[in-house]
Protein backbone atom coordinates (compact mmCIF):
# COMPACT_ATOMS: atom_id res chain seq x y z
CA UNK A 1 0.00 0.00 0.00
CA UNK A 2 1.26 3.46 -0.76
CA UNK A 3 2.33 5.56 2.19
CA UNK A 4 -0.45 7.74 3.51
CA UNK A 5 0.83 11.13 4.63
CA UNK A 6 -2.32 13.19 4.24
CA UNK A 7 -5.80 11.75 4.42
CA UNK A 8 -8.09 11.97 1.43
CA UNK A 9 -10.46 14.19 3.37
CA UNK A 10 -7.70 16.56 4.41
CA UNK A 11 -6.33 16.74 0.88
CA UNK A 12 -9.76 17.54 -0.52
CA UNK A 13 -9.80 20.62 1.66
CA UNK A 14 -6.16 21.56 1.22
CA UNK A 15 -5.00 20.61 -2.27
CA UNK A 16 -6.37 23.76 -3.86
CA UNK A 17 -5.13 26.07 -1.14
CA UNK A 18 -1.69 24.72 -0.20
CA UNK A 19 1.08 27.10 -1.15
CA UNK A 20 4.79 26.97 -0.66
CA UNK A 21 6.52 29.16 1.85
CA UNK A 22 8.70 30.83 -0.77
CA UNK A 23 7.08 33.40 -3.06
CA UNK A 24 6.61 32.72 -6.75
CA UNK A 25 9.35 35.23 -7.55
CA UNK A 26 11.88 32.94 -5.85
CA UNK A 27 11.07 30.26 -8.45
CA UNK A 28 11.65 32.47 -11.48
CA UNK A 29 14.21 30.93 -13.79
CA UNK A 30 13.89 27.43 -12.37
CA UNK A 31 13.71 24.64 -14.94
CA UNK A 32 11.67 21.55 -14.11
CA UNK A 33 11.90 18.38 -16.21
CA UNK A 34 8.83 16.13 -15.99
CA UNK A 35 9.04 12.55 -17.27
CA UNK A 36 5.62 10.88 -17.38
CA UNK A 37 4.66 7.31 -18.19
CA UNK A 38 3.22 8.16 -21.57
CA UNK A 39 1.47 10.54 -23.90
CA UNK A 40 -1.10 8.21 -25.47
CA UNK A 41 -3.84 8.70 -22.89
CA UNK A 42 -5.78 11.88 -22.20
CA UNK A 43 -4.95 11.41 -18.53
CA UNK A 44 -1.35 12.47 -19.15
CA UNK A 45 -2.48 15.47 -21.15
CA UNK A 46 -4.55 16.55 -18.16
CA UNK A 47 -1.50 16.17 -15.88
CA UNK A 48 0.50 18.22 -18.38
CA UNK A 49 -2.18 20.92 -18.38
CA UNK A 50 -2.01 21.27 -14.61
CA UNK A 51 1.78 21.38 -14.69
CA UNK A 52 1.83 24.08 -17.35
CA UNK A 53 -0.70 26.22 -15.50
CA UNK A 54 1.25 26.00 -12.23
CA UNK A 55 4.56 26.73 -13.99
CA UNK A 56 3.10 29.91 -15.47
CA UNK A 57 1.80 30.91 -12.04
CA UNK A 58 5.15 30.30 -10.32
CA UNK A 59 7.34 31.77 -13.05
CA UNK A 60 9.34 28.60 -13.75
CA UNK A 61 9.66 26.65 -17.00
CA UNK A 62 8.86 22.99 -17.55
CA UNK A 63 9.60 20.35 -20.16
CA UNK A 64 6.96 17.60 -20.06
CA UNK A 65 7.80 14.35 -21.91
CA UNK A 66 6.74 10.71 -21.97
CA UNK A 67 7.08 7.61 -24.17
CA UNK A 68 4.47 6.77 -26.79
CA UNK A 69 3.50 3.58 -24.97
CA UNK A 70 3.48 2.65 -21.31
CA UNK A 71 5.48 -0.46 -22.19
CA UNK A 72 8.35 1.58 -23.70
CA UNK A 73 10.67 1.28 -20.72
CA UNK A 74 13.84 1.98 -22.69
CA UNK A 75 12.38 5.15 -24.18
CA UNK A 76 11.49 6.46 -20.73
CA UNK A 77 15.02 5.79 -19.48
CA UNK A 78 16.44 7.75 -22.42
CA UNK A 79 14.09 10.64 -21.64
CA UNK A 80 15.10 10.55 -17.97
CA UNK A 81 18.78 10.58 -18.90
CA UNK A 82 18.22 13.53 -21.21
CA UNK A 83 16.39 15.33 -18.41
CA UNK A 84 19.30 14.76 -16.03
CA UNK A 85 21.85 15.89 -18.61
CA UNK A 86 19.98 19.17 -19.06
CA UNK A 87 20.88 20.03 -15.45
CA UNK A 88 17.40 21.00 -14.29
CA UNK A 89 16.45 22.49 -10.94
CA UNK A 90 14.37 19.37 -10.21
CA UNK A 91 12.72 16.41 -11.95
CA UNK A 92 9.20 15.00 -11.78
CA UNK A 93 9.11 11.26 -12.51
CA UNK A 94 6.29 8.73 -12.92
CA UNK A 95 8.38 5.60 -13.32
CA UNK A 96 7.18 2.78 -15.53
CA UNK A 97 9.66 0.60 -13.66
CA UNK A 98 11.96 1.68 -10.84
CA UNK A 99 14.36 -1.11 -11.78
CA UNK A 100 14.91 0.15 -15.32
CA UNK A 101 15.30 3.74 -14.08
CA UNK A 102 17.55 2.88 -11.13
CA UNK A 103 20.92 3.85 -12.63
CA UNK A 104 19.49 7.15 -13.86
CA UNK A 105 17.92 7.87 -10.47
CA UNK A 106 21.28 7.25 -8.78
CA UNK A 107 22.91 9.59 -11.30
CA UNK A 108 20.42 12.36 -10.50
CA UNK A 109 20.96 11.81 -6.79
CA UNK A 110 24.74 12.08 -7.18
CA UNK A 111 24.22 15.41 -8.95
CA UNK A 112 21.93 16.68 -6.16
CA UNK A 113 18.92 16.94 -8.48
CA UNK A 114 15.77 16.43 -6.37
CA UNK A 115 13.16 14.08 -7.85
CA UNK A 116 9.43 14.36 -7.20
CA UNK A 117 7.55 11.15 -7.88
CA UNK A 118 4.01 11.34 -9.23
CA UNK A 119 1.15 9.10 -10.30
CA UNK A 120 2.63 5.72 -9.28
CA UNK A 121 5.72 7.38 -7.84
CA UNK A 122 9.06 5.59 -7.77
CA UNK A 123 8.72 2.69 -5.33
CA UNK A 124 11.95 1.10 -4.15
CA UNK A 125 14.16 4.01 -5.18
CA UNK A 126 17.36 4.64 -3.18
CA UNK A 127 16.71 6.37 0.12
CA UNK A 128 16.61 10.13 -0.27
CA UNK A 129 16.50 10.10 -4.07
CA UNK A 130 12.75 10.79 -4.18
CA UNK A 131 12.08 13.73 -1.90
CA UNK A 132 8.27 13.60 -2.16
CA UNK A 133 5.42 12.02 -4.12
CA UNK A 134 2.24 13.57 -5.52
CA UNK A 135 -0.14 10.74 -6.22
CA UNK A 136 -3.50 9.16 -5.64
CA UNK A 137 -3.62 6.65 -2.80
CA UNK A 138 -4.19 3.94 -5.38
CA UNK A 139 -4.89 1.15 -2.91
CA UNK A 140 -7.64 3.24 -1.30
CA UNK A 141 -8.99 4.06 -4.77
CA UNK A 142 -9.22 0.34 -5.55
CA UNK A 143 -11.03 -0.21 -2.26
CA UNK A 144 -13.53 2.50 -3.18
CA UNK A 145 -14.21 0.80 -6.53
CA UNK A 146 -14.84 -2.48 -4.71
CA UNK A 147 -17.20 -0.89 -2.21
CA UNK A 148 -19.30 0.68 -4.97
CA UNK A 149 -19.24 -2.47 -7.07
CA UNK A 150 -20.25 -4.68 -4.15
CA UNK A 151 -23.37 -2.60 -3.58
CA UNK A 152 -24.50 -3.54 -7.10
CA UNK A 153 -23.67 -7.25 -6.98
CA UNK A 154 -24.36 -8.17 -3.34
CA UNK A 155 -27.82 -9.59 -4.00
CA UNK A 156 -26.58 -11.64 -6.93
CA UNK A 157 -23.79 -13.12 -4.81
CA UNK A 158 -26.17 -13.94 -1.97
CA UNK A 159 -28.63 -15.62 -4.32
CA UNK A 160 -26.07 -17.64 -6.28
CA UNK A 161 -26.17 -21.43 -5.93
CA UNK A 162 -22.69 -21.78 -7.46
CA UNK A 163 -19.54 -19.62 -7.34
CA UNK A 164 -19.68 -16.36 -9.29
CA UNK A 165 -16.76 -14.61 -10.95
CA UNK A 166 -15.43 -11.04 -10.78
CA UNK A 167 -12.83 -10.00 -13.34
CA UNK A 168 -10.00 -7.52 -12.86
CA UNK A 169 -8.37 -6.12 -16.00
CA UNK A 170 -4.93 -4.65 -15.33
CA UNK A 171 -2.61 -3.28 -18.01
CA UNK A 172 0.50 -4.53 -16.16
CA UNK A 173 1.87 -6.14 -13.02
CA UNK A 174 4.87 -3.83 -12.47
CA UNK A 175 3.51 -0.30 -12.03
CA UNK A 176 2.83 0.54 -8.39
CA UNK A 177 -0.28 2.55 -9.25
CA UNK A 178 -1.91 -0.16 -11.38
CA UNK A 179 -0.91 -2.92 -8.96
CA UNK A 180 -2.28 -1.12 -5.92
CA UNK A 181 -5.58 -0.30 -7.64
CA UNK A 182 -6.01 -3.99 -8.37
CA UNK A 183 -4.88 -5.21 -4.96
CA UNK A 184 -7.02 -2.66 -3.12
CA UNK A 185 -10.03 -3.84 -5.10
CA UNK A 186 -9.28 -7.54 -4.50
CA UNK A 187 -8.63 -7.23 -0.78
CA UNK A 188 -11.69 -5.06 -0.12
CA UNK A 189 -13.95 -7.32 -2.21
CA UNK A 190 -12.67 -10.30 -0.23
CA UNK A 191 -13.53 -8.51 3.00
CA UNK A 192 -17.01 -7.55 1.81
CA UNK A 193 -17.93 -10.94 0.38
CA UNK A 194 -16.51 -13.02 3.22
CA UNK A 195 -13.69 -14.50 1.15
CA UNK A 196 -12.62 -15.13 -2.44
CA UNK A 197 -10.75 -17.60 -4.57
CA UNK A 198 -7.97 -15.91 -6.55
CA UNK A 199 -7.08 -16.86 -10.11
CA UNK A 200 -5.07 -15.38 -12.95
CA UNK A 201 -1.89 -13.29 -12.85
CA UNK A 202 0.54 -14.52 -10.19
CA UNK A 203 1.62 -11.03 -9.09
CA UNK A 204 -1.94 -10.21 -8.06
CA UNK A 205 -2.70 -13.65 -6.63
CA UNK A 206 0.46 -13.56 -4.49
CA UNK A 207 0.32 -9.83 -3.76
CA UNK A 208 -3.18 -9.82 -2.27
CA UNK A 209 -3.28 -9.82 1.53
CA UNK A 210 -6.61 -11.65 1.68
CA UNK A 211 -6.78 -15.41 2.14
CA UNK A 212 -7.12 -17.45 -1.05
CA UNK A 213 -10.10 -19.70 -0.31
CA UNK A 214 -10.73 -22.64 -2.63
CA UNK A 215 -14.31 -23.01 -1.41
CA UNK A 216 -15.29 -19.32 -1.67
CA UNK A 217 -18.55 -18.24 -3.30
CA UNK A 218 -16.69 -15.55 -5.27
CA UNK A 219 -13.81 -16.05 -7.71
CA UNK A 220 -11.66 -13.04 -8.61
CA UNK A 221 -9.69 -13.53 -11.82
CA UNK A 222 -7.04 -10.96 -12.77
CA UNK A 223 -5.85 -10.79 -16.37
CA UNK A 224 -2.75 -8.90 -17.58
CA UNK A 225 -1.79 -8.69 -21.28
CA UNK A 226 1.67 -9.72 -22.46
CA UNK A 227 2.05 -6.22 -23.93
CA UNK A 228 0.21 -2.98 -23.22
CA UNK A 229 -1.96 -2.83 -26.33
CA UNK A 230 -5.66 -2.08 -26.62
CA UNK A 231 -6.14 -5.20 -28.75
CA UNK A 232 -4.69 -7.61 -26.18
CA UNK A 233 -6.57 -6.02 -23.30
CA UNK A 234 -9.83 -6.18 -25.27
CA UNK A 235 -9.21 -9.89 -25.79
CA UNK A 236 -8.72 -10.27 -22.03
CA UNK A 237 -12.10 -8.63 -21.53
CA UNK A 238 -13.69 -11.00 -24.04
CA UNK A 239 -12.12 -13.96 -22.23
CA UNK A 240 -14.02 -12.91 -19.12
CA UNK A 241 -17.24 -12.12 -20.96
CA UNK A 242 -17.21 -15.63 -22.46
CA UNK A 243 -17.59 -17.12 -18.97
CA UNK A 244 -21.13 -17.81 -17.81
CA UNK A 245 -20.31 -17.12 -14.17
CA UNK A 246 -18.97 -13.57 -14.70
CA UNK A 247 -20.99 -10.88 -12.88
CA UNK A 248 -18.61 -7.92 -12.69
CA UNK A 249 -15.48 -6.58 -14.44
CA UNK A 250 -13.21 -3.84 -13.11
CA UNK A 251 -10.69 -2.04 -15.35
CA UNK A 252 -8.01 -0.42 -13.18
CA UNK A 253 -6.91 2.46 -15.45
CA UNK A 254 -7.98 4.34 -18.58
CA UNK A 255 -6.35 1.79 -20.88
CA UNK A 256 -8.15 -1.17 -19.29
CA UNK A 257 -11.49 0.65 -18.99
CA UNK A 258 -11.43 1.55 -22.68
CA UNK A 259 -10.50 -2.04 -23.54
CA UNK A 260 -13.63 -3.15 -21.70
CA UNK A 261 -15.77 -0.99 -24.00
CA UNK A 262 -14.04 -2.39 -27.08
CA UNK A 263 -14.21 -5.96 -25.81
CA UNK A 264 -17.94 -5.70 -25.11
CA UNK A 265 -18.86 -4.43 -28.59
CA UNK A 266 -20.10 -7.81 -29.84
CA UNK A 267 -21.40 -9.01 -26.47
CA UNK A 268 -23.46 -6.21 -24.96
CA UNK A 269 -23.17 -7.70 -21.49
CA UNK A 270 -21.71 -4.72 -19.62
CA UNK A 271 -24.51 -2.73 -18.06
CA UNK A 272 -26.89 -5.64 -18.50
CA UNK A 273 -26.01 -8.92 -16.77
CA UNK A 274 -22.42 -7.86 -16.02
CA UNK A 275 -21.52 -4.81 -13.90
CA UNK A 276 -18.75 -2.69 -15.42
CA UNK A 277 -16.47 -0.52 -13.27
CA UNK A 278 -13.89 1.81 -14.78
CA UNK A 279 -10.97 3.93 -13.63
CA UNK A 280 -9.85 7.35 -14.84
CA UNK A 281 -11.78 9.48 -17.26
CA UNK A 282 -11.48 10.24 -20.97
CA UNK A 283 -14.21 10.41 -23.57
CA UNK A 284 -14.71 6.65 -23.96
CA UNK A 285 -14.98 5.93 -20.24
CA UNK A 286 -17.23 8.93 -19.60
CA UNK A 287 -19.56 7.83 -22.38
CA UNK A 288 -19.73 4.32 -20.92
CA UNK A 289 -20.66 5.75 -17.52
CA UNK A 290 -23.20 8.17 -18.97
CA UNK A 291 -24.91 5.43 -20.99
CA UNK A 292 -25.07 2.98 -18.10
CA UNK A 293 -22.68 0.52 -19.71
CA UNK A 294 -20.49 1.15 -16.64
CA UNK A 295 -21.97 1.40 -13.16
CA UNK A 296 -19.41 4.14 -12.56
CA UNK A 297 -15.71 4.84 -12.44
CA UNK A 298 -13.00 6.25 -10.21
CA UNK A 299 -11.45 9.53 -11.25
CA UNK A 300 -8.19 10.91 -10.00
CA UNK A 301 -7.37 14.62 -9.98
CA UNK A 302 -4.83 14.76 -12.83
CA UNK A 303 -4.82 18.53 -13.27
CA UNK A 304 -4.23 19.04 -9.55
CA UNK A 305 -1.57 16.32 -9.63
CA UNK A 306 0.35 18.08 -12.40
CA UNK A 307 0.16 21.35 -10.53
CA UNK A 308 1.37 19.74 -7.31
CA UNK A 309 4.36 18.11 -9.05
CA UNK A 310 5.60 21.51 -10.21
CA UNK A 311 4.91 23.13 -6.85
CA UNK A 312 6.79 20.42 -4.95
CA UNK A 313 9.65 20.42 -7.46
CA UNK A 314 10.15 24.16 -7.14
CA UNK A 315 9.99 23.99 -3.36
CA UNK A 316 12.52 21.14 -3.24
CA UNK A 317 14.85 22.97 -5.61
CA UNK A 318 14.64 26.01 -3.34
CA UNK A 319 15.75 23.91 -0.38
CA UNK A 320 12.37 23.70 1.33
CA UNK A 321 11.17 20.62 3.17
CA UNK A 322 8.51 18.82 1.13
CA UNK A 323 6.17 15.96 1.97
CA UNK A 324 4.09 13.41 0.08
CA UNK A 325 0.67 14.61 -1.04
CA UNK A 326 -2.34 12.37 -1.68
CA UNK A 327 -4.09 14.13 -4.56
CA UNK A 328 -7.35 12.22 -3.96
CA UNK A 329 -9.97 10.33 -5.96
CA UNK A 330 -13.75 10.36 -6.51
CA UNK A 331 -16.47 7.92 -7.62
CA UNK A 332 -18.54 9.24 -10.51
CA UNK A 333 -21.73 7.94 -12.09
CA UNK A 334 -24.26 9.06 -14.68
CA UNK A 335 -26.08 10.83 -11.88
CA UNK A 336 -23.22 12.93 -10.47
CA UNK A 337 -20.72 13.38 -13.30
CA UNK A 338 -22.06 16.85 -14.10
CA UNK A 339 -21.60 18.08 -10.53
CA UNK A 340 -18.90 20.80 -10.50
CA UNK A 341 -16.82 19.02 -7.86
CA UNK A 342 -16.69 15.89 -10.03
CA UNK A 343 -16.67 17.48 -13.49
CA UNK A 344 -13.47 19.42 -12.84
CA UNK A 345 -11.60 16.09 -12.66
CA UNK A 346 -13.14 14.51 -15.77
CA UNK A 347 -10.91 15.07 -18.74
CA UNK A 348 -11.55 14.37 -22.45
Amino acid sequence: MTKKVLSVALVAAMVGSMTCAVSAADYAGMKIEIVSKGFQHQYWQAVKKGAEEKAEELGCTINFVGPNSESDYADQVQMLNAAINSEPSAIGLAALSTETCLDSIKDAQSKNIPIIGFDSGVPGAPEGAIVANAATDNYAAGELAAEKGYEAIKDKIDAAEAPVRIGVLAQDAVSESVMNRGLGFIDKMAELTGGVKLEGNDAYVNGATCENKDDAKVIIETLVPSQVTSELSAIDCQTLLNKDDIICIYGSNQHSAEAMVTGDENYGRLGNDVVGIGFDSGAVTKAAVASGQFLGAITQAPVAMGAKVVELACAAAAGETVEDVDTGCQWYTAENMEDPEIAQNLYD
